[in-house]
């Protein structure tokens, strides 16, 4: 170790355990780095959700169809705005949404009944939730909508998919039993033409209890996605601070070895 040690004060950052330990924290630097970046991302469109759901929800109702149509994708910019319609409710062709909850985390279904427009076309109306009191197995009661025209109001939402939502999308359910809000799949099951993306109903509001009306989206709050993202950099710029703490360490240890073994041995006593 003397002979290591003479060579060179930092030769032992050639050994096989510290060439792994150092290529090891050159590959995390950079790794936290992007992790800090997506979470700034994370945190950016949050902000910009925020100001969308703020905006559509402070501006006036418009008629439904000035923003989708039959197959057509909501847009980023209209989503939770206030839309009209006026027609009627088609209770015969309504299905329950399985293993949603409520403001108090109770599971149950979502209500969505297709609303027949004047022009004949469907705009898919989620009524609200209600509770799974019975088998799963069984269409529940769903308290029953306004009758005869009617015009509603509510939130213009997209359709639901597994990759945007995480649900999956399970086959073979009981009759009129789904698990995501879409609206392409209820055109197949309709055979009508269905405006794309569907609505949250505000008003009016039912009534008795049930179905619970959907409360309207937290936008106030932005999350701890910067927090996390500033974290994450402080970790990258730890690192190499890190790696300094133990080379300095390990020289220091070298150093007190290397003394040791060349420190002369006391000679015994004579009398």
């Amino acid at each position: 170790m003397t002979e290591l040690y003479g060579r060179g004060v930092y030769r032992f950052l050639l050994s096989r355990q510290w060439v792994i330990l150092t290529l090891i924290m050159l590959a995390l630097i950079p790794t936290m780095i992007e992790l800090g970046f997506w979470q700034l991302h994370r945190h950016e469109h949050k902000v910009a959700l925020n100001k969308v759901i703020s905006d559509s929800l402070s501006a006036k109702p418009v008629p439904a169809e000035s923003l989708t149509a039959p197959g057509k994708a909501i847009k980023r910019d209209d989503l939770y705005r206030r839309v009209t319609a006026k027609g009627t409710f088609d209770t015969a062709d309504e299905v329950v949404v399985r293993r949603r909850t409520n403001s108090d985390e109770e599971v149950g279904y979502h209500v969505l009944t297709p609303f027949v427009l004047d022009d004949g076309k469907v705009l898919i109306v989620n009524r609200g939730w209600i509770p799974a009191d019975g088998a799963q197995t069984q269409f529940p009661k769903v308290p029953a909508p306004a009758k005869g025209e009617t015009t509603v109001t509510g939130r213009l939402m997209a359709d639901e998919t597994t990759a945007d939502s995480g649900i999956k999308d399970v086959r073979g359910l009981p009759d009129r039993m789904v698990m995501l809000i879409n609206s392409e799949q209820q055109a197949k099951a309709l055979g009508k033409q269905v405006l794309g993306g569907y609505v949250e109903l505000t008003a009016p509001e039912p009534k008795g209890d049930t179905p619970e009306l959907i409360p309207e989206p937290d936008h106030s709050g932005i999350g701890p996605h910067m927090a996390y993202a500033i974290q994450w950099w402080l970790f990258a710029a730890g690192v190499p601070v890190g790696w300094v703490i133990l080379v300095r360490r390990e020289r220091r240890d070298l150093a007190e070895a290397a003394a040791a073994q060349t420190e002369p041995k006391a000679e015994p006593a004579t009398v």
